[in-house]
């Protein structure tokens, strides 16, 4: 066999293992300012995804909406794992993600969590794999996305009550999300207007991290700029934060 033909043949193989050489579809939030910042425009699916609230009731809720959210917007069912199952699924469903649609996995330990991801994320057609664990290590992290690159589905790794500024060890996630509770704006009445939350970008595999305020999803799993930042430049819009 020529030496050439062998090369390329190893480079293939490599771009596989890695994921580089495979394209999956993505999942964009059809919004500039955020798409843009994105690998292909969107949430990638085939790779892997962090996100995480605080340990703040209020900022946990936000982000488990925000998931709930981006799976809504992808086609067919989500495997939800977790040590116990404690979601409110009528809030999921408000973010567009129906009941009908999520099957849970009460796992009882963060081993286990990860484990029954593994498994679920080998089998194309699924909509997403979502686990909830606190710590993962270097080699989970590889496992998860090998399963992942190799049926095309999103897995998300969901760290609730994670404190700010504390990062997964051993991570290496295509991206990494922090979304907190933010104020919603004044209506000037006894009223309630549409949450905003500050959704913090804090990696992102080739590029920069940011953060933007935005409104929470609707009924069909979106979110959007409050109308007063539509307007904005995208310099004074972002807030960039450290990674």
């Amino acid at each position: 066999m020529r030496e050439a033909t062998v090369l390329d043949q190893l480079r293939a193989h490599i771009a596989q293992i890695e994921g580089s050489g495979v394209r999956h579809a993505t999942t964009p939030f059809g919004i500039e300012a955020i798409d843009a910042r994105l690998p292909g425009g969107g949430i990638a699916g085939g790779a892997l995804h962090e996100v995480a609230g605080s340990p703040d009731l209020a900022d946990d809720a936000s982000a488990t909406v925000f998931l709930a959210g981006i799976l809504a917007r992808m086609e067919g069912p989500v495997l939800w794992c977790l040590r116990w199952r404690d979601l409110f699924a009528p809030a999921l469903h408000l973010a567009g993600l129906h009941p009908d649609r999520v099957i849970y996995i009460e796992a009882g330990s963060d081993t286990n969590v990860l484990l029954a991801m593994e498994e679920c994320l080998r089998h194309a057609g699924i909509g997403g794999v979502v686990g909830e664990i606190g710590k993962y290590s270097t080699t989970a992290y590889k496992r998860l996305q090998l399963a992942a690159e190799g049926s095309g589905v999103p897995a998300f790794i969901f760290r609730r009550a994670a404190k700010v500024g504390q990062a997964a060890e051993g991570t290496a996630a295509v991206t990494r999300w922090r979304v907190t509770a933010s104020p919603s704006e004044d209506l000037g009445i006894p009223s309630l207007g549409r949450p905003r939350w500050q959704v913090a970008l804090e990696r992102v595999r080739g590029g920069n991290p940011h953060a933007w305020i935005v409104e929470g999803c609707d009924a069909t799993g979106r979110i959007g700029l409050p109308a007063a930042l539509v307007d904005r430049p995208a310099a004074t819009g972002d807030s960039q934060i450290a990674a």
